[in-house]
């Protein structure tokens, strides 16, 4: 909206025509929703709390978690509305894949709404069923996949390139539907099972989401896609206008949510971050580097399906308790242990995946 509007104020004040860079307008969405989050966030929590939607917590979790029942939670709705709010107010709206993130990150994000209010509802820790969630996410997840591989305009829209190599890149034609629907789905659970600690899976999201912005304003430039030779992909770079709103109402939500947490993030939240980031890595064509740099996102999730498998086959479980940053607390970590180490572990890890684009 911003856009036209600078753009038409630009033909009588010359200044206005600096907002037409995408690397100031990325700047200015994360100082946007920065600043609105920060706003916003206390009314919220004050909301939140006067109307007693407050987090319930597993009866068969670490004991201490007990005492965060009753904090507001549904807060990843401020962020869902904060990025919304940011990327249509500087973002490109002639942009098809502005639309089509925006809509799968809110589409996921009201999955994540009935499952929170269901638990908020019913008093109980499981909320929708797990066939509905995967039901609809399925639903929403396949439709994205669809799309981007029926309006592909070039080969390398729906290539797998392989990182490391400079010349490795596999059509996967059909399969590129499979491909994209499994990294949105799976990266919104792997997301959603990580939120388990105050603010364990926002800054790894922001972390993950800035260096995806970086890939997206490289991939969408003819200039820098051709001499890091990463595919081009016409239209990519407006997406660092979304993480750019990401990163700012992230952050923004954690100054909330850090230990000890004013607000959670719930599953409306989790589930709508999750399925953003994966759908920006196969927009920018570069899903193997996510899964480098969502590495503990991977692992929660790892943990949890070796915890099933293991207790299913042999009754013994190999952790004390999944998803694995339950385990560290069970084990005698403080919480605020357990979160810094794993922030540590993202930062590395999307340092290696940011590495993958000059090593080649």
């Amino acid at each position: 909206m911003l856009l036209w509007l600078t753009d038409y104020l630009s033909t009588y004040v010359g200044g206005f025509v600096v907002f037409q860079y995408l690397t100031l307008r990325t700047m200015v969405s994360v100082m946007t929703a920065l600043a609105t989050s920060l706003l916003i966030g206390p009314w919220m929590i004050t909301k939140l709390s006067r109307a007693q939607i407050g987090q319930v917590v597993r009866d068969d979790g670490p004991a201490s978690h007990f005492s965060k029942a009753g904090t507001p939670t549904m807060g990843g709705a401020l962020i869902l509305v904060i990025i919304l709010i940011t990327t249509l107010l500087w973002g490109d709206l002639t942009n098809r894949y502005i639309w089509l993130v925006l809509g799968v990150t809110m589409a996921f994000g009201v999955v994540g709404w009935v499952d929170d209010y269901l638990k908020i509802s019913k008093k109980n820790s499981k909320g929708l069923s797990g066939k509905l969630k995967y039901f609809w996410q399925s639903v929403f997840g396949l439709a994205a996949a669809i799309y981007l591989y029926q309006s592909a305009e070039l080969p390398a829209q729906t290539m797998l390139y392989v990182p490391f190599f400079k010349s490795v890149a596999i059509p996967l034609g059909v399969s590129f539907v499979a491909l994209s629907y499994l990294m949105i789905v799976g990266m919104s659970n792997a997301v959603n099972l990580t939120d388990g600690l105050d603010g364990l899976a926002i800054l790894p999201s922001v972390m993950v989401g800035a260096a995806l912005g970086l890939i997206a304003y490289l991939a969408g430039n003819t200039e820098f896609s051709n001499y890091l030779q990463i595919p081009y992909i016409p239209g990519a770079g407006e997406l660092a206008v979304f993480c750019g709103a990401l990163i700012g109402a992230g952050l923004g939500f954690l100054w909330f949510n850090t230990y000890p947490a004013q607000i959670f993030m719930g599953d409306v939240g989790a589930l709508a971050l999750g399925a953003a980031l994966g759908l920006v890595a196969i927009i920018v064509r570069h899903e193997i580097v996510l899964l480098i740099m969502g590495g503990l996102f991977v692992l929660e999730t790892a943990s949890v399906i070796i915890q099933v498998i293991s207790f299913r086959l042999t009754g013994r479980r190999i952790f004390r308790m999944a998803p694995i940053h339950h385990h560290f607390e069970l084990k005698g970590w403080p919480e605020p242990k357990v979160i810094v180490r794993f922030w540590i572990i993202t930062l590395v890890l999307v340092i290696i995946g940011l590495s993958t684009l000059k090593l080649r």
